[in-house]
């Protein structure tokens, strides 16, 4: 029976190959234009079709044609020619015609399957022929469209071998994209579902594992807990209410009576009356009344765990602050099992205590900050009242006299005036505002405090001329120009200070400006001292005491006319303390203030091998010598007069080079023994100067020394400066010490 039912099946499997072939010997001859069956292999080995057979060729590729699923043949061997696809196979890859299909396949079954695909499909479809020669081998792989599109077939196939049509495939596929869609979308639902139960499956575990040790770290923390406590308290108990009972865990030396050695059990009544009546303070024993008594203690600890008492004892004759700290230990509704606990808190307590002090002191020196601000709020109030309605007003006024410039211009200079008066207003309180946020830092470079005085003179010049105030620059006794400071501060503190000077001192007064050299001081430092003064209107003793503070003034600009913020005094001290130095004042009512600033100031590098040596040279007499000085600029003609005056020389002085060679032309030899000339001058500048000086025919005179003194410092300057026929050339503003040593080498 077996071997007739495998004759029966190699009947039958001989049947449907018969039938195949068949069909693929007629496919391979026809394909379909429009409605016509033509024959496009004219040489194709085999008979073709007649007659009948002709006629059931094109009826079974009418029926495949017309297949709702897709189905292709194509040969086994060599490139894998594609056969025929019948149009469902055409459909799936959005092709219109055989021949477009055939196109975008490359007409073979390798261009049908994705590259990355091919190479799996290929050795799966050679396994399941090894493995049966009767069944369909089935492969799932993607294909790319015509448009592009990635899609999913079903592919199931059987190889023949005819001798008529050769080695083949043919195959019944579909698409399988939504298929696949699905499954993948389940796939990862699954593992999606399956990563969560697994989360969560280790995060109960987690949590279990957690409980476990947490249940295991509360028994010890309930073994260590006393343990714990001792390292705090002088003394401690364990009590059983139930029992009556106490027991000591450590025992302090106030304790040792009633507690004799550690671990010592004892009547819980009464076991503190000892340690009250000896230690306690007489004022505080009552707190500590009823600490024996059971009833006491489950009263107090009724609602809640823990209660504290602070008191007092008495060591070494003064009082000891301690606390009590009792704590429900037990697991029962009812109060049974309690812990004792005395500890020392006097270093606690009494830095609490110092801390509320500095908390009223903090809180009274804010009350008189808030004081000082209410009052500089209302002040400020009129102070910018005040120009705004004038800027208001003169605006209203240019606008009604457009027509008439020169009132129009009145009026907007005095917007002017009023705009620049805010301005200072809001600079000062912006300023105050960066110095109490600590964005500030001391940013020091080399600076000439000669340069920086000048500058202070000429900013403050007009101001003071138009007061008619006498203004004084004393730099005498300025020995090094040259130091390396912060010199934006430095002059922010100067201006301050000159400021406040001329603004508090009325007409025909005087106001002094100077500059001292002090000691010199370790690490190449020297104590620099500077003082303005005046003969104002001054400060009165109780107000002296407050003149640093912040929005101070003594007298609020309502009824003294000056306007001001109470802020500029404020600045300049917190400048001078970044800056490590110390500010001091004196003043007079009706006499005038006298403003100290004194900051140690380093020198440079190049400045501190020669400080012995700059002394000497400037020390040194100079034999009244008379020197020609040189210069248009007024303020320059009177600081540098005065120091070569200082340092023993003569000097006449000529405001450009014109009037100098008058000079040097109508003066007998010997009469100047040097020209110090200035470069860029009116009339005649120094070049053309030193030119016409050695063009006089008395060699005496064509010869004396000239030295250029310009703040053209280039290479090229020095050039044309030795070329116009001059000796030498510094730099202003004059350094003594330099001046000295080149003089040195003239005179």
């Amino acid at each position: 029976m077996i071997l007739q039912g495998d004759m029966c099946m190699d009947s039958r499997n001989r049947a449907e190959h018969d039938i195949i072939e068949d069909l693929i010997v007629f496919l391979e001859y026809f394909q379909r234009d429009g409605d016509n069956l033509t024959c496009i292999q004219e040489s194709q080995p085999g008979p073709a079709p007649e007659g009948k057979n002709l006629e059931l060729a094109r009826c079974m590729k009418g029926f495949v044609d017309r297949m709702p699923g897709g189905f292709f043949v194509y040969h086994a061997d060599g490139n894998e020619e594609i056969i025929y696809a019948n149009e469902a196979m055409v459909r799936i890859f959005n092709c219109d015609t055989l021949e477009e299909f055939r196109k975008v396949t490359g007409n073979s079954f390798r261009g049908i399957v994705h590259p990355d695909d091919l190479e799996a499909v290929e050795e799966s479809i050679r396994q399941q022929i090894a493995a049966s020669s009767y069944d369909l081998d089935y492969v799932e792989y993607r294909i790319i469209t015509k448009d592009g599109d990635i899609r999913w077939i079903d592919d199931y196939g059987h190889y023949i071998h005819g001798e008529t049509v050769g080695n083949v495939f043919y195959v019944f596929a579909g698409d399988a994209t939504e298929k696949k869609t699905r499954l993948i979308e389940e796939k990862e639902t699954f593992l999606e579902e399956k990563r969560q139960n697994e989360w969560i499956f280790q995060t109960k575990l987690e949590e279990y594992s957690q409980t476990l040790e947490k249940n295991r770290q509360e028994q010890f923390r309930r073994l260590e807990i006393i343990e714990g406590l001792s390292t705090d308290y002088e003394s401690i108990f364990y009590a059983d209410l139930n029992r009556g009972k106490i027991k000591a865990y450590r025992v302090g030396s106030r304790f040792e009576t009633q507690f004799p050695e550690g671990n010592y059990v004892r009547d819980f009544a009464g076991f503190d009356s000892d340690y009250i009546r000896n230690w306690v303070y007489p004022e505080d024993r009552e707190l500590l009344t009823g600490i024996s008594d059971a009833e006491y203690i489950r009263k107090k600890l009724s609602g809640e765990r823990i209660f504290c008492i602070n008191y007092r004892i008495v060591k070494g004759g003064k009082p000891t602050y301690m606390q009590l700290r009792v704590v429900d230990v037990g697991k029962e509704e009812s109060v049974s099992q309690v812990v004792f606990g005395y500890r020392n808190t006097d270093s606690e307590v009494r830095r609490e205590m110092n801390q509320k002090q500095l908390l009223v002191e903090t809180l009274h020196e804010a009350n008189l900050a808030n004081n000082a601000k209410n009052l500089f709020l209302s002040n400020m109030s009129h102070d910018i009242r005040t120009p705004m309605n004038a800027i208001m007003g003169y605006t209203a006024l240019a606008r009604k006299n457009l027509d008439n410039r020169e009132k129009a211009g009145e009026y907007l200079d005095m917007i002017t005036v009023f705009g620049e008066q805010l301005l200072h207003l809001l600079n000062d309180v912006l300023e105050i505002s960066r110095l109490e946020s600590a964005q500030l830092r001391v940013e020091e470079g080399e600076c000439s405090l000669l340069e920086l005085m000048q500058e202070i003179q000429k900013t403050v010049f007009f101001r003071a001329a138009e007061k008619n105030i006498m203004f004084y620059l004393d730099i005498s006794s300025l020995r090094h120009d040259i130091v390396s400071a912060d010199r934006d501060k430095l002059a922010q503190i100067l201006s301050y200070l000159v400021d406040n000077a001329l603004k508090y001192t009325k007409e025909n007064g005087k106001v002094t400006v100077a500059v001292t050299e002090q000691e010199a001081l370790k690490d190449h430092y020297i104590a620099y001292e500077f003082t303005v003064e005046d003969n104002g209107i001054g400060i009165s003793e109780e107000f002296l005491k407050h003149i640093f503070d912040p929005f101070e003034r003594e007298k609020n600009t309502t009824f003294s006319g000056i306007h001001g913020t109470g802020l500029g005094l404020t600045i300049t001290k917190k400048l001078v303390d970044m800056m490590g130095g110390n500010i001091y004042v004196g003043s007079e009512v009706g006499k005038g203030s006298r403003f100290v600033v004194s900051l140690p100031l380093r020198l440079p590098e190049a400045c501190q091998e020669a400080l012995g040596e700059e002394r000497n040279a400037v020390a040194e007499p100079a034999d009244s010598k008379k020197i020609l000085l040189v210069d248009d600029n007024e303020i320059n003609l009177e600081i540098e007069a005065e120091m070569l005056r200082d340092a023993g020389f003569l000097v006449e002085t000529a405001e450009d080079g014109k009037i100098a060679v008058e000079k040097i032309t109508q003066s007998r030899p010997g009469t100047y023994h040097l020209i110090l000339m200035d470069i860029q001058m009116p009339v005649m500048d120094g070049y053309q100067a030193t030119r016409a000086i050695r063009q006089i025919e008395d060699k005496n005179l064509a010869e004396i020394p000239i030295i250029a003194v310009s703040a053209n410092t280039f290479e090229e300057d020095r050039r044309k400066a030795l070329e116009s026929g001059m000796n030498a050339h510094l730099s202003k503003p004059l350094d003594m010490g330099q001046l000295s040593e080149v003089m040195g080498k003239f005179l």
